[in-house]
């Protein structure tokens, strides 16, 4: 591996597969009886909003089941210990790497304990159930929505990430698919700009070819190991 100074983390569904949450397209995952149409796109939440926020009711109320794994706390602790930039962007819209104590982290999903409200904006913690016509707190509207980002939005802090793939001396993938854009497009605009690519993942994912090294099995066991490396200076 190339020496380094500074990363771009990407994580996905399969990082926290392995802390029992149930991934997008794995087989029996949260959203089997669901068509994406159903749930995740604008057009679903105007025809069905009662379908919509229960559905992001139920999968906020999940994460009080589950716990940060190796992992994640494998990151924190690079986070914690690198004296380069690091940006950690994540898929996932739960709240297991802030649990596990990263903070360069962003969501460019949006995330479950997260409301935004359609008239203004804002952008609000929020936890517990979270009903069609809830008053937003900052103007009023009763406009609360999950803070996701759905299929046909743009996701957030893209000038951010971009920013960072520009400056970054190696870009990781971790636990994704590689089929949703624009994520699976950071591996080129990585190696575009110069940095070494490397995918750590169950088994390899749509864009394996992109990357200049893939290394295959559980990210319980292969994250811990690539951040001891880092910390060792190998």
């Amino acid at each position: 591996m190339h020496a380094v100074r500074n990363f771009v983390v990407l994580t996905g569904a399969g990082l926290s597969a392995e802390s029992g949450l149930a991934t997008f397209r794995g087989p029996g995952g949260l959203w089997e009886g669901h068509r994406v149409e159903d749930v995740c796109t604008p057009e679903a939440l105007a025809q069905d909003p009662a379908l919509v926020h229960r559905f992001y009711d139920l999968r906020r109320a999940a994460l009080n089941t589950v716990e940060p794994n190796p992992a994640h706390q494998a990151l924190a602790r690079l986070d914690a210990a690198w004296a380069g930039e690091l940006l950690i962007v994540t898929q996932n819209v739960d709240d297991l790497h802030e649990r596990a104590g990263a903070q360069r982290l962003l969501h460019m999903h949006g995330a479950l304990r997260s409301a935004l409200c359609a008239a203004c904006g804002t952008r609000m913690p929020h936890t517990g159930s979270l009903p069609p016509g809830t008053a937003c707190p900052a103007c009023g509207a009763p406009a609360l929505r999950p803070d996701i980002v759905f299929f046909g939005e743009m996701p957030y802090d893209m000038d951010r990430i971009e920013a960072a793939l520009a400056d970054a001396d190696l870009f990781v993938s971790i636990g994704t698919s590689g089929a949703v854009y624009p994520a699976a497009g950071f591996v080129q605009m990585a190696a575009h700009f110069g940095a070494a690519t490397l995918e750590l993942n169950l088994e390899p994912s749509a864009g394996s070819h992109w990357f200049e090294e893939s290394r295959l099995g559980p990210a319980t066991r292969l994250v811990p190991e690539w951040v001891e490396e880092v910390l060792a200076g190998r």
